[in-house]
């Protein structure tokens, strides 16, 4: 059996699609399946096994003879929120739990770090262990990822095989539920369908034109490959970046959009939100060499390419990745 966690949402349900596809196994399931948002992200696993995420440990204690790999994808990851006390409790401590029965028990471990651990980029975007003491996250929710990271690299008691996956900006489809956390994709798609243009943010950075803010866009049918290749090789263990390894920028994703659906574009800028203004990043783009040393060879999705699939046969569809 392979266990993933998280599996009720935007990139676990379709690591749970591709795993499924790919290895034919028996699949455990794991998250809040309280949520109805969520439902056809995971309904059609009609013979899974589904385990809340509060009975999981428990559920492992039991079964962890039959299970061949975790991966660990189960977080909250919206970047506006600032009670510490919810990271805490499922980002870290509960991710510590996990880490800790797959070190006992013997089982691979794959888990979701972010690219919001690095801030405001001033270290660079290397996944050097070296780098983790010294990274400056934005929010809490970097913070949180960051304070794992930092905590996996020390221990002595690890699973055979582990890795920390740094996201970078991940989009595609299963992500209809994340309101305001959804791809900047999703979002463009919604407005040029009801108002025929794009709202982006302006830029407050003097060394960044509005819509000139660059981000590292990787699409989530690339991070499901990128965790099929680590189940299947099992290269060294450690943290991994998990992006294009290429920056572009807003302005190339809205016009992208735009040319998926086959109309002009029209864009507008607006201020960037007080709330998150001060700790926006302006540039980020994953140093993919670790991951290419450990033999993943295969390219990454192009930007256009991306969206018009995404927004061709899943979002205009109103489809979802099965």
């Amino acid at each position: 059996m392979i266990v993933i966690t998280g599996s009720a949402g935007f990139i676990g349900s379709v690591v749970a699609s591709s795993i499924q596809a790919e290895f034919k196994v028996k699949i455990v399931l794991v998250d809040d399946f309280n949520r109805p948002e969520k439902l056809n992200n995971h309904k059609h696993f009609s013979s899974a096994n589904k385990v809340d995420r509060d009975e999981f440990a428990h559920w492992l204690n039991n079964h962890n003879k039959a299970v061949e790999f975790v991966i660990h994808l189960g977080a909250r990851t919206d970047t506006t929120e600032f009670d510490t006390n919810v990271f805490d409790r499922l980002n870290l401590n509960y991710s510590q739990k996990v880490w800790e029965l797959c070190s006992t028990y013997g089982i691979p471990l794959i888990y979701a770090s972010s690219a919001a651990t690095f801030g405001m980029g001033e270290f660079g975007y290397s996944d050097a262990h070296d780098l983790a003491s010294r990274l400056k996250p934005l929010n809490p929710y970097g913070i949180s990822k960051n304070e794992f990271d930092k905590w996996a690299l020390t221990q002595k008691n690890q699973p055979p095989f582990w890795a920390g996956l740094k996201f970078f900006n991940v989009y595609g489809p299963n992500e209809y539920h994340k309101g305001r956390m959804a791809s900047v994709i999703f979002h463009a798609y919604r407005q040029i369908k009801e108002t025929e243009q794009v709202k982006l943010f302006r830029s407050h950075h003097p060394d960044f034109a509005d819509g000139g803010q660059l981000r590292d866009f990787v699409y989530v049918k690339d991070v499901a490959s990128v965790i099929l290749f680590l189940i299947k090789n099992k290269p060294e263990s450690g943290l991994y970046n998990l992006g294009t390894g290429t920056a572009r920028t807003f302005l190339d994703l809205a016009v992208s959009t735009f040319n998926a659906m086959d109309r002009p574009p029209v864009i507008e800028f607006i201020d960037t939100p007080l709330d998150i203004r001060d700790k926006y990043q302006y540039f980020t783009e994953a140093d993919m060499t670790k991951l290419r040393d450990a033999g993943y060879v295969a390219p990454f999705t192009p930007l256009e390419e991306g969206v018009r699939d995404y927004v061709a046969n899943y979002l205009t569809k109103g489809k979802y990745y099965l």
